[in-house]
């Protein structure tokens, strides 16, 4: 045969094949399978094609995942049923599906992470957190005289709402009261602030002359600015084995901008519920709630992410329903079907509340809206109405296993939110491999 036309005959084989799967379903069923995996080890998974052909799976690790019970590089397998995948050990194996032995269809990536077991949280936390800089929310005019109409040295800048000043003159700012003495020297002297900030992730320089402000007497830049941010929300997991924990299920957004707050240091500390405003249609209700008085810090806040703020902390918290910690599920174990939440509606207590999983997407990266949730527990729905603001973060077990936290609740239907899928929350923890983000925003709880 001549070697050219030798090169095309692997692409007619193709073409000949997926025109004999017949239906665009089935096709689709055949390049469905994720380009990333996380497993835990001694946890096996199927990936399921419903094929009816023969082809050849090759694996570079089979000591870390083996194929329909297979310790061998290469397995026959047929994909009209599912492929059993079982990880032996952590670390990392590449799974390679190929037609025929040599025309290849698919690349899996899989990561085999250790059998993680956490502490589920439930119990209701204060919040504390300081920005990376200084949070632009808002521009003022400066009342400058000489018969000149007043304006606003920021604005005048391109400083826009949402930026994040984080240096002025090269040194870092967070706090403006610590550089009155700058911004006096800079407006005496005629010469303009070197303004460095962050703007939707990409650093911005500016330069920024104040203007005097005739009835304040004082240098002004025309800005409001923002660096600190507290709240109420719920402590999703506690993993001892790493020292870390995860909490809330959504990022932390300034009232004003709705800009996600980039973390310089933050806590978070014993609360204790007081009250309950009810939920109810188009008002959603929240926990009141307060710092416990003399509290010790439960843990430090070092990121702030689409799925939660993660830290350290050095022990598991008071009131925790589990002697012991409990395994995980990843985000393909999740079923329809009942489960339960943690939570507290009352002083500090931690109790647990029947849901119904309504809705499980199917994620292979991680995203928001992983898992639509109902509650079915008449005792919570009395006390709260449904979901509140401030139960976000609580997490959700099923089967005996933590897969996932509530994080928005349905506006028009309180009885009824989102939850997001564990997996994703270990990953911003720094628990497991962490792949690529792709969030959307709702009114979290």
């Amino acid at each position: 045969m001549n070697s050219n036309l030798r090169k095309f005959v692997p692409v007619v084989v193709l073409i000949l094949f997926l025109c004999c799967l017949g239906t665009r379903s089935t096709v689709q069923s055949v390049f469905s399978w994720p380009d990333e995996m996380n497993l835990i080890k001694g946890q096996p998974a199927q990936l399921q094609a419903a094929v009816p052909v023969q082809a050849q799976i090759q694996v570079d690790h089979p000591d870390v995942l083996q194929v329909n019970g297979s310790a061998d590089h290469f397995t026959r397998v047929s994909l009209k049923s599912p492929v059993q995948l079982t990880p032996q050990h952590s670390g990392q194996a590449q799974l390679k599906l190929k037609l025929f032995g040599s025309i290849p269809l698919k690349t899996v990536n899989v990561h085999v992470v250790p059998d993680l077991r956490v502490f589920p949280g439930g119990q209701t936390i204060g919040v504390k957190v300081k920005s990376a800089g200084l949070l632009v929310v808002g521009h003022h005019l400066v009342k400058s005289g000489d018969n000149r109409s007043s304006v606003s040295p920021g604005e005048g800048a391109g400083i826009r709402l949402g930026d994040l000043i984080t240096h002025i003159n090269g040194s870092k700012v967070n706090d403006l009261a610590l550089i009155s003495g700058t911004i006096e020297q800079s407006g005496t002297s005629k010469k303009p602030l070197k303004v460095t900030l962050e703007r939707n992730g990409k650093k911005v320089q500016t330069e920024l002359l104040p203007e005097y402000d005739q009835e304040d007497r004082a240098w002004r830049l025309g800005l409001y600015v923002r660096n600190s941010a507290a709240g109420v929300g719920t402590l999703t997991f506690y993993a001892p084995d790493q020292g870390v924990y995860g909490a809330l299920g959504h990022v932390i957004t300034d009232m004003n901008t709705q800009t996600p707050i980039v973390v310089g240091s933050g806590e978070i500390v014993q609360s204790n519920v007081t009250s309950i405003s009810k939920s109810e249609s188009g008002d959603p209700g929240e926990k009141r709630a307060n710092f416990v008085k003399e509290s010790k810090t439960l843990g430090n806040i070092e990121r702030n992410t689409h799925f939660g703020i993660f830290g350290k902390m050095t022990e598991e918290p008071n009131h925790s329903l589990y002697p012991k910690p409990i395994p995980v599920a990843l985000a393909s174990e999740v079923k329809e079907g009942p489960a339960e939440i943690l939570t507290v509606v009352d002083g500090q207590k931690v109790q647990r509340y029947r849901v119904e999983i309504v809705h499980v997407s199917h994620q292979d990266k991680p995203a928001t809206k992983g898992i639509v949730l109902r509650i079915s527990d008449e005792k919570l729905i009395d006390k709260t109405g449904g979901i509140v603001q401030g139960m976000s973060g609580s997490p959700i077990i099923q089967n005996g296993k933590l897969i996932g936290a509530v994080t928005h609740v349905f506006v028009n239907d309180p009885k009824s939110g989102y939850g997001c899928f564990i997996e994703w929350m270990l990953q911003d923890a720094g628990v497991m491999l962490k792949d690529q983000q792709a969030p959307t925003s709702l009114k979290a709880s």
